[in-house]
C-alpha cells in the first residue's frame, strides 16, 4: 500500500491542533509491536509530540483530530468525555430505509478479540441519531451521529435495523458488484470480478470542537476516492 504524505491529509492546523482527513486501510495507533505504519507514527513524523485524541476503525476513513501538546491532548480528551465533540458520520447501508432522525440507544458489549454485541445485561450505555440523505433502488446514504464512542457502535447499531453497512461482513453487510447494478455488465474470460469498495462503506465526514476555550471549529473531510466512485456508480445505475 502506498503510504500517503501526512501534509496531503491535513484539513486544519494551528499551533495545537491538527485535523487530518484519514485514509482508509491505515490503523489509528499501534496494533502490535513492529507493525506496519499507522495514524500516529504518521503524525509524530510530522510533529513529535503529536498524540491522537480519539480513534477511527481501520477501514473508517475521514476527519481524526491530532493533538500537538499535552494541553490540546487534555482539552480535546475532556471535550470527547463531556460528549462535546459533535461527529457525523455517511454511511451506505443496504436497502431503503426511511430514518427521520432515528434514535438508538442499545447497549454494547466488547467481547474481545475486536467484536463487540448487544447487551442490555453487561453492556455499556451507547446512542446513535440517524438520517436518510439520499435513496437508492437497494441502498441508502445515511447520516449517522454517535452520542457515545463504543467500539463499533455506528455499525452494531445500524446491524440491529437490518440495514448493514456495505461491505461490512462482520455485522452481515455485503459487498458491492458492478454486475449487480449495471445490466448486461460482462468480465472479460477468467477475470474475477472485485467489489466497488474493499471496505465497508463508512465516513467520519465532519467534526465539531473547540480549539480553545472561546472558539469553535467545524470541519468537514471530503469523500475518499472509493466512497465517492460507490455513490457516482449507485446514482447512474441504481438511482
Amino acid at each position: 500500500m502506498k503510504i500517503p504524505k501526512f501534509t496531503d491529509l491535513i484539513l486544519f492546523e494551528d499551533d495545537n491542533i491538527i485535523v487530518v482527513n484519514k485514509p482508509p486501510f491505515i490503523s489509528t495507533l499501534d496494533e502490535r509491536e513492529g507493525a506496519e505504519i499507522n495514524m500516529l507514527r504518521l503524525a509524530k513524523s510530522y510533529h513529535e509530540d503529536a498524540q491522537i485524541c480519539h480513534r477511527l476503525d481501520k477501514e473508517t476513513s475521514g476527519a481524526l483530530i491530532i493533538a500537538k501538546n499535552p494541553e490540546a491532548y487534555r482539552l480535546v480528551s475532556m471535550q470527547f468525555e463531556r460528549r462535546k465533540v459533535k461527529k457525523v458520520y455517511h454511511a451506505v447501508i443496504e436497502g431503503t430505509h426511511v430514518f427521520e432522525e432515528l434514535y438508538i440507544d442499545l447497549p454494547i458489549l466488547n467481547t474481545g478479540k475486536g467484536s463487540v454485541s448487544i447487551s442490555r445485561q453487561e453492556g455499556k450505555r451507547a446512542e446513535t441519531w440517524f438520517q436518510s440523505l439520499k435513496y437508492y433502488k437497494h441502498y441508502t446514504l445515511v447520516e449517522c451521529r454517535p452520542v457515545t464512542g463504543r467500539m463499533h457502535q455506528i455499525r452494531i447499531h445500524l446491524a440491529t435495523q437490518r440495514a448493514s453497512i456495505a461491505g461490512d461482513e462482520m455485522y452481515k453487510g455485503k459487498p458491492v458488484f458492478l454486475s449487480a447494478l449495471k445490466r448486461k455488465y460482462h468480465l472479460g474470460k477468467d477475470q474475477e470480478e472485485q467489489p466497488i469498495m474493499k471496505r465497508f462503506a463508512l465516513h467520519a465526514f465532519e467534526v465539531t470542537f473547540k480549539i480553545n476555550e472561546e472558539t469553535e471549529v467545524t470541519i468537514h473531510a471530503p469523500y475518499p476516492k472509493d466512497f465517492d466512485t460507490l455513490l457516482k456508480l449507485l446514482d447512474k445505475f441504481d438511482a
